[in-house]
């Protein structure tokens, strides 16, 4: 089994949790840096990035958590989890993000989204206040577009969608997620 951490200072985390934990990881709230400790993976969940930014600095996790990125482990940043991995706040990840890029709350849309490395139908997305990828640097793969702005990519371990996967029935993304996880530690 692996332990899989959900950033929990503000969102919707216990919907990831429940999704990961039905598919088989043992999940831990992460509110201070010690509860990094012994994690496989991580999700940054969505909800609102100026209030997650406070959180991260009250709690002192901002360096925890580029450690932990810098191991290697896994990491799924859903909305505003895409926000805070990106070069203007945490600077993990090699991208810039546009906040709430689609409009406001009442723009709220969905969306099917085809992503070329999974199998069956598109993944139904729901976006709710949504960013989009202003910028991206050479070592990112853009995974998947809506009207010509990428929404999902890819950076080695780091795996980032604008959108909220744990809204919806589709568990595909958090399964994928998992899978990247389980290789990282050599998990059957």
């Amino acid at each position: 089994m692996v332990t899989v951490g959900v950033l929990a200072l503000q969102g919707d985390f216990a919907a990831h949790a429940r999704v990961l934990s039905d598919l088989g990881a043992e999940v831990r709230e992460v509110r201070v840096p010690a509860d990094l400790d012994g994690l496989d993976g991580l999700v940054m969940p969505g909800g609102e990035s100026t209030t997650m930014t406070l959180g991260i600095e009250r709690e002192g996790l901002g360096d925890p958590l580029r450690a932990f990125a810098a191991t290697g482990a896994p990491i799924f940043g859903t909305c505003a989890g895409l926000i805070m991995l990106d070069r203007e706040h945490l600077q993990i990840m090699d991208i810039t993000a546009r906040r709430n890029a689609f409009g406001r709350q009442v723009r709220s849309f969905e969306a099917d989204l085809t992503f070329p490395d999974l199998d069956g139908p598109p993944v139904r997305a729901v976006f709710i206040r949504a960013p989009w990828i202003e910028d991206a640097g050479p070592s990112v793969e853009i995974l998947a577009e809506v009207d010509g702005h990428p929404v999902a990519a890819r950076q080695g371990s780091l795996f980032v969608i604008a959108f909220h996967p744990e809204l919806g029935d589709d568990i595909r993304l958090h399964e994928r997620f998992l899978a990247d996880v389980r290789a990282h530690v050599g998990a059957p």
